[in-house]
């Protein structure tokens, strides 16, 4: 086979195409530690099924888990895998809600705009921040990665437009 990676990355994408298993990941990005029994609940999966493809995911190194007496917490496993999940999830269009009311599609359509993800502000709103700051040399790209950092003038610029120090 040509590219050795080729069998790795079949192997993450196997993890991941699962309904089940991509619902724990979006659930999780919330970053919060979720019981097996909540996030069963979540995907509407029983507690045994939840707790196998949990157990996969955590084979996977893409969640990571905790004991507390007897329940089990589980996280994403780091800042790398949530934004990998929101980076797949960012390709879909976001699923219109059935329309039961004015109040669910207004929700929806609020967290389309602006929301918080893992650990950063997300939605149409986080990308135009970021492409703003990006176009007005506020920060720059770390390397080839998705990683920035704020410039010298973006600094200044946080301290004179927003008042922010530090």
């Amino acid at each position: 086979m040509g590219d050795p990676r080729a069998v790795e990355l079949a192997r993450l994408a196997g993890h991941l195409a699962d309904p089940t298993r991509a619902s724990f990941l979006l659930a999780l990005l919330d970053g919060r530690a979720w019981t097996v029994t909540e996030l069963a609940t979540h995907a509407g999966v029983a507690v045994s099924t939840a707790t196998e493809h949990l157990n996969r995911l955590r084979e996977a190194g893409l969640v990571g888990e905790r004991r507390q007496g007897r329940h089990r917490y589980v996280c994403i496993a780091d800042a790398d895998v949530a934004q990998l999940v929101e980076d797949l999830a960012a390709r879909l269009a976001p699923p219109r809600p059935a329309a039961r009311g004015l109040r669910a599609v207004t929700a929806h359509e609020a967290l389309v705009r602006a929301r918080t993800c893992y650990d950063h502000l997300a939605g149409v709103v986080g990308a135009e921040i970021c492409r703003t700051m990006m176009r007005r040399g506020w920060v720059e790209r770390i390397g080839t990665g998705r990683a920035v950092r704020v410039t010298p003038a973006g600094r200044r610029a946080l301290r004179d437009v927003l008042g922010l120090t530090g």
